[in-house]
């Protein structure tokens, strides 16, 4: 077995309700899906910039990934980073700078590899942060590298997005459930395939 292998599980909503710091907030509408946008890099670059500028050497790494780091894949136009420090639970080590700037701590997730996540003050994005070396950041880039080099998956994965975005949903956790079959499935392929 890959040693970034994860069992297939979906989130409930009283899991996706304790990661929130303050309340877990309604979708006002669809979820939207939109074809690849040519301007994600540069949104992603532009961001990356400022939160190196901010925390200068805590920056371990940060990877774009997620849905807008693959070209030709239809996303939510959110720009998803993974933010690599050297402990994600020592939030005193990059949280303030980052509020400063206008960053807003949504998810604190100290059961689930230390992840936080946070929104940006200008570009709509999610900055993920774990500790360097976390399972679920190393995860991201295999299912992007793959994705980007595999076109027949990336079209599946697309026009799932696409389909799932049709539904009404109460919370954004429903939308990522209704995708996570074929997520796996995926996962189970570029292990295989490494």
């Amino acid at each position: 077995m890959h040693p970034l292998h994860q069992p297939f599980q979906l989130v409930d909503e009283s899991q996706t309700r304790a990661a929130f710091v303050g309340e877990m907030p309604p979708l006002t509408d669809r979820v939207e899906v939109v074809d690849y946008q040519p301007q994600w890099p540069a949104l992603f670059q532009q961001e990356a910039t400022r939160i190196r500028r901010l925390l200068g050497p805590v920056v371990l790494g940060l990877e774009h990934v997620g849905s807008t780091s693959v070209p030709g894949l239809a996303a939510k136009p959110i720009i998803d980073m993974d933010l690599m420090v050297a402990d994600s639970a020592d939030e005193a080590s990059y949280l303030p700078p980052l509020e400063r700037a206008g960053y807003r701590l949504l998810i604190r997730e100290p059961d689930w590899q230390q992840h936080r996540m946070l929104k940006g003050p200008a570009t709509d994005i999610n900055l993920h942060v774990w500790t360097l070396g976390s399972i679920e950041a190393q995860r991201h880039v295999v299912f992007r590298d793959w994705l980007r080099t595999h076109p027949e998956d990336r079209e599946r994965y697309g026009q799932l997005k696409k389909e799932v975005a049709r539904q009404p949903f109460t919370y954004i956790y429903e939308y990522n459930n209704a995708k996570a079959s074929l997520i796996y499935e995926i996962y189970e392929r570029a292990f295989s395939g490494q």
